[in-house]
C-alpha cells in the first residue's frame, strides 16, 4: 500500500519553501536538454508549467483539448489575482495573507503549502507585469487592488473584468516563446485517455487526436496534470462546458489517491437559472461585491409580488430592504466568503423571499454605489450643486470602468439594465477544493506524477477566497514545481528517451481503444448529455449546498443505478476517425458518473460541516458550518480499487502549529 507521506519540510513555516530550495536535488542545463516532460492542460497553471520548464531547457510536450490555449478555462476568471503587496498600505502581509487563506479553507488545508503560496504571491505580480499584463492602475500610475470576500484588506490585482483572460495572455506569450524556440511541441485538439506507468513511475500518456480520432502515445520522464477542477459533475456549473476530470479521473485509477471530493466551491454571485433547457450558468464576478450591496423584501407579501411580476424591486422602499449579510455579519458585510455568502442567499430564498419567478434569486445592488461615486465625482470637477440626475450619471461612469464588461453580459444575458435595476443572483457549482492528492513538491502518489492548479486539492481546504485561484494556478506553474520536479528529474539524466513500443503502452492503448469502440457500437437509445444531466440532479439536490445523511445515501444508490443505465443504454452517433464531440462527451460523463459516487461518499463519511462541506445534522444553534476539528482535521484521500463504492480511505491528519485553530467567525 502507499504511503501517504506529504513530505513537507522541516523547520520554522516561514523558512520551509526558502530551505528547501537551497537543498533540493537540481539538474544541470547540459542533461535538461535530454530530459522530457509531458504537460496535460494550457490554462494558467499548465500554461506557466510549460512556458517555464521550456524555459529551463527540458524538452515539453503540451497537450489541450481546445484548439488554442488561449481558449482555456482560465479566461473565464473575472475579478482579480490576489497579492500580498501591501500597495495599499492597509497592513496586508504574506502572514495575513497566509492567514486569512486558511481560516477561508476553514482549517481544512495544508499549512506549510499555504504559507508558500502567500510568499510566492508577489513575484507572480512582477511576472504578470513584466510580461505586459494591463492590470488597473490608479491616477499616478501604481498598481490599483480591491478586496474580495473573507478578508479586511485590498491585495486582489485585477484587469477590469477580464483578468484571467489577460494573465493567459500574458502566459501564452511565454508559451509561444518556447514553441518557436522547439522547447515545447504543442499538441492542440489533442485529449489525455490514460496514463503510463513502466517499473511504477509516471512515462507517458496515450492521447486521442480530437479532428482525426487518431490514438498516440507520448513518452516523457515526468507527466504533469494541470486539466482544472470537477465542477460539472453537477452538468449545471460556471465551469466551461468542456471542462472535465477525465485527466484526473484515469490518474486516479492508475494510482493517484483523491483528495477531498466534497469540497466543492457554489459561487453565490451567479446569473440564477432560467430553464431545464440551460446547458451552463455564467458567473458575475465576486469583485461585485465590493460595491454591490445584496438583499431581499423583509415582507413576504412583496417578495411573492415580485415572484408574480406585479412589483418591481425600485419600488421598494429602503426600510422594507433587508440587507441579510450585512445585518448577519456585520464586520464582513457583504464581502463574507464564498461559502457563507452562498448558505445565507438559500437560507433567505428556501424560506420564501428569493426574488424572480423560481424563487431563487437575491438582489445585488448598485444604487448605494453609484451615489457615492456620482458624490465624490461632483466635488472633484467642482459641481457644488449637482443635480440628482448629474450624481447618477456620474457614478454610473464610475461603475462603467470599474465593472462595464460585466454589467454588459449580465444585460445581454438577463436583458434587464443593472445600472437602473438590481441584479439578480443565484448561487452555482463553481469551483472544486478538492482533486488529486499531492504532496509538498506537487507530486501524486504515483512516483513521476504531478498534479498543479484547480485539478489538485492542496491550497484552499473546504473553501477558497475569491482572487486565489489565478494565484494558486500560476505559483505552482511559475514558482513552485519548476523548483520540485528538478529534484525529481535529477534521477533520470542517464535514463534516455522513453520507448513507446513498450508492453505498457500497448496494454494503456489497448483499454483506451476498447472503450472507444464500445461507446461508437454500442446499440443505445438514450444521449450522453440525458445521463449527464440525470446525474447532475442528483448531486445538486442531494450533494449540493446542503448535504444529509438520508439524502447522500439515496444518491449514491442513485448514482449507481445512473451509471449501471449509461453503460447499457448510452448512444454515441458517429464514428471512430473523426471529429466526434458526442464520443468526446461520453468518455468524460463515464468518468464523471464514478466520480460522483467518491464524492458522495466522501461527503457521507465527513460527519462535520466545514466551508463549501455542509452536513444538516452538524450545525451550530444560529445555523452556521459546525466543524469536529477531534475527529475530522484530516485531508481524506482516498485510493482506487476497481469501484468507488470500495475506495480505501488514507488520512493525512492536518497540523496546525502557527494558527490557531478556532471557530469561524465573520462576524
Amino acid at each position: 500500500m502507499t504511503t501517504l507521506n506529504s513530505r513537507v519540510p522541516e523547520g520554522p513555516i516561514k523558512d520551509k519553501w526558502t530551505q528547501y530550495k537551497d537543498h533540493i536535488n537540481l539538474v544541470n542545463p547540459a542533461n535538461k536538454r535530454n530530459i522530457d516532460i509531458i504537460v496535460v492542460g494550457t490554462g494558467l497553471a499548465g500554461g506557466s508549467a510549460a512556458a517555464t520548464l521550456a524555459e529551463l531547457g527540458y524538452n515539453v510536450k503540451a497537450f489541450a483539448y481546445q484548439d488554442s490555449p488561449r481558449r482555456a478555462h482560465s479566461i473565464a476568471a473575472q475579478g482579480g489575482i490576489n497579492a500580498a503587496k501591501n500597495y495599499m498600505g492597509d497592513g496586508d502581509s504574506n502572514y495575513r495573507l497566509f492567514y486569512d487563506t486558511v481560516k477561508g479553507g476553514d482549517y481544512r488545508s495544508r499549512e506549510a503549502n499555504v504559507h508558500r503560496l502567500a510568499e510566492v504571491s508577489g513575484a507572480i505580480i512582477d511576472q504578470c507585469v513584466a510580461q505586459g499584463v494591463p492590470f488597473a492602475r490608479d491616477y499616478g500610475g501604481l498598481l490599483d487592488n480591491r478586496s474580495f470576500g473573507g478578508v479586511l484588506v485590498s491585495r486582489t490585482f485585477y484587469a477590469k473584468g477580464q483578468t484571467g483572460q489577460q494573465l493567459l495572455l500574458g502566459c501564452y506569450s511565454a508559451m509561444n516563446r518556447q514553441i518557436a524556440r522547439g522547447k515545447i511541441d504543442m499538441y492542440n485538439r489533442h485529449e489525455m485517455l490514460d496514463v503510463v506507468k513502466i517499473d511504477g513511475k509516471a512515462r507517458g500518456i496515450i492521447a486521442r487526436d480530437l479532428v482525426t480520432g487518431k490514438i498516440e502515445r507520448h513518452s516523457a520522464h515526468a507527466v504533469v496534470i494541470a486539466t482544472g477542477g470537477y465542477g460539472n459533475v453537477y452538468f449545471l456549473s460556471t465551469n466551461a462546458m468542456g471542462s472535465n476530470a477525465t485527466a484526473a479521473w484515469k490518474i486516479h485509477k492508475k494510482g493517484a489517491y483523491f483528495a477531498n471530493p466534497c469540497f466543492t466551491q457554489i459561487h453565490p454571485t451567479c446569473i440564477p437559472r432560467s430553464g431545464d433547457y440551460q446547458s451552463k450558468l455564467t458567473l458575475m464576478s465576486e469583485s461585485l461585491r465590493n460595491d454591490g450591496r445584496i438583499w431581499v423584501p423583509k415582507k413576504i407579501e412583496d417578495a411573492k409580488a415580485i415572484q408574480q411580476g406585479k412589483l418591481k424591486p425600485t419600488a421598494i422602499a429602503e426600510e422594507d430592504r433587508d440587507y441579510y449579510l450585512e445585518r448577519r455579519y456585520p464586520a464582513f458585510g457583504n464581502l463574507v466568503p464564498r461559502d457563507v455568502a452562498s448558505r445565507a442567499a438559500k437560507e433567505r430564498c428556501d424560506a420564501g423571499y428569493g426574488v424572480n419567478a423560481t424563487g431563487e434569486a437575491v438582489y445585488l445592488d448598485f444604487a448605494a454605489a453609484i451615489q457615492r461615486y456620482g458624490s465624490v465625482q461632483a466635488k472633484i470637477k467642482g459641481l457644488s450643486n449637482a443635480s440628482k440626475e448629474e450624481i447618477i450619471k456620474l457614478g454610473e461612469a464610475v461603475i462603467e470602468e470599474k465593472y462595464g464588461n460585466l454589467f454588459q453580459m449580465y444585460e445581454k444575458i438577463v436583458d434587464e439594465n443593472p445600472y437602473k435595476t438590481p441584479m439578480m443572483i443565484y448561487p452555482a457549482t463553481h469551483y472544486t477544493m478538492g482533486g488529486v492528492w499531492v504532496d509538498y513538491n506537487l507530486m501524486t502518489t504515483v512516483p513521476g506524477l504531478y498534479c498543479i492548479g484547480e485539478a489538485n486539492f492542496s491550497d484552499h481546504g473546504a473553501n477558497r477566497l475569491g482572487a486565489s485561484a489565478l494565484m494558486q494556478g500560476l505559483a505552482d506553474g511559475y514558482f513552485v514545481l519548476p523548483y520540485t520536479i528538478g529534484d525529481y528529474l535529477a534521477d533520470d539524466i542517464r535514463t534516455g528517451k522513453i520507448p513507446t513500443d513498450a508492453p505498457e503502452f500497448d496494454a494503456a492503448e489497448k483499454e483506451v481503444q476498447k472503450q472507444l469502440d464500445f461507446f461508437v457500437t454500442n446499440k443505445g437509445t438514450h444521449s450522453v448529455d440525458y445521463f449527464h444531466k440525470k446525474l447532475g440532479k442528483v448531486m445538486w439536490d442531494k450533494v449540493g449546498m446542503a448535504r444529509n445523511e438520508k439524502g447522500l445515501k439515496e444518491a449514491i444508490k442513485e448514482i449507481q443505478e445512473i451509471r449501471e443505465d449509461f453503460w447499457k443504454n448510452v448512444k454515441v452517433p458517429g464514428g471512430l476517425n473523426e471529429l466526434n464531440p458526442e464520443l468526446e462527451k461520453a468518455g468524460r460523463v463515464a468518468d464523471f458518473l464514478e466520480l460522483g459516487e467518491l464524492f458522495a461518499k466522501d461527503a457521507l463519511n465527513r460527519e462535520e460541516s466545514c466551508g463549501g462541506h455542509f452536513r444538516e445534522e452538524h450545525v451550530t444553534e444560529d445555523g452556521e458550518a459546525k466543524r469536529d476539528d477531534a475527529n475530522f482535521a484530516y485531508v481524506a484521500a482516498w485510493e482506487y480499487t476497481g469501484k468507488p463504492s470500495e475506495a480505501i480511505l488514507h488520512k493525512e491528519q492536518l497540523e496546525f502549529k502557527d494558527i490557531e485553530l478556532k471557530t469561524r467567525s465573520y462576524k
